[in-house]
């Protein structure tokens, strides 16, 4: 609903511009450019595989803990108050390295993103420089992405009400 309601006060303010011209809007897929450049599906693929490792090397180091969890309660009888500690602390370290370990792998700047940003944002920085061109030369004021309108990709300098906006709130 937002994205909706900006979209038509973009149009209103594009079209209530003092001369009178009405704005040029587009729309691109962006799903499907991306899915149409080999580089990218290339790509896509060879982060897939890579989280794929990762998560099975994560998901061994969880069996590990497993089994020295059991081998734990096995012989958690037979062992002194200061084994039984010990052993505890052991599993415990070992849940928290693995933890860590997930979360340098796969958190918000883990090496799957840093991957991923090395491997992907040159194809995108490619994309948008071509969408970019292509809006100016047919003329477009704006364009958003398909189908859901949400995102703003390009709009043409003159359209950027954001300097009078702040000068009028000035007075």
């Amino acid at each position: 609903m937002k994205q909706l309601s900006l979209l038509i006060i973009l149009l209103m303010l594009g079209m209530s511009t003092v001369q009178a011209q009405y704005s040029k809007v587009a729309y691109v897929d962006m799903e499907k450019i991306m899915s149409s450049v080999k580089e990218y599906e290339t790509a896509q693929r060879e982060l897939e595989q890579q989280a794929e490792r990762w998560r099975q090397e994560i998901a061994k180091e969880y069996d590990q803990i497993e089994t020295m969890y059991r081998e734990y309660q096995t012989r958690e009888p037979l062992l002194s108050d200061e084994m039984r500690k010990s052993k505890q602390e052991e599993i415990v370290n070992k849940e928290k390295a693995v933890r860590s370990l997930q979360k340098s792998r796969f958190g918000p700047e883990g090496e799957l993103f840093k991957k991923r940003q090395s491997l992907v944002k040159p194809i995108q920085e490619k994309v948008y420089n071509v969408i970019q061109k292509l809006a100016k030369d047919r003329k477009y004021d704006f364009v958003f992405t398909a189908p859901d309108g949400a995102t703003l990709i390009y709009a043409a300098d003159d359209k950027d009400l954001t300097a009078d906006v702040i000068k009028n709130l000035a007075k």
